[in-house]
């Protein structure tokens, strides 16, 4: 079963930015579902997330915010992809 990775992002973010060109590479390696979300259109994402983005989770659980990396985020994928 794949992983579904949303990141949470915003309009005019340079970390966010560049957190979906680490996705992005991570997807030509990885199996997983990509989703994108930006909290600018939700009141409750605007509220959990403001300070924090680029967030990214992975079925559920927050992986990573703000300074994104390539290897932490393929190393939670692997271990999410060991569990199915």
């Amino acid at each position: 079963m794949e992983s579904t990775l949303v990141l949470y992002t915003r309009s005019r973010c340079p970390l966010c930015d560049k957190a979906k060109k680490v996705i992005l590479e991570l997807q030509e390696e990885c199996d997983f579902i990509y989703k994108e979300e930006d909290i600018e259109k939700s009141d409750a994402l605007t509220e959990k997330y403001g300070l924090m983005i680029p967030v990214v989770e992975i079925d559920g659980e927050e992986i990573q915010y703000g300074q994104i990396d390539y290897w932490s985020i393929k190393e939670a994928l692997s271990e999410k992809n060991k569990s199915f």
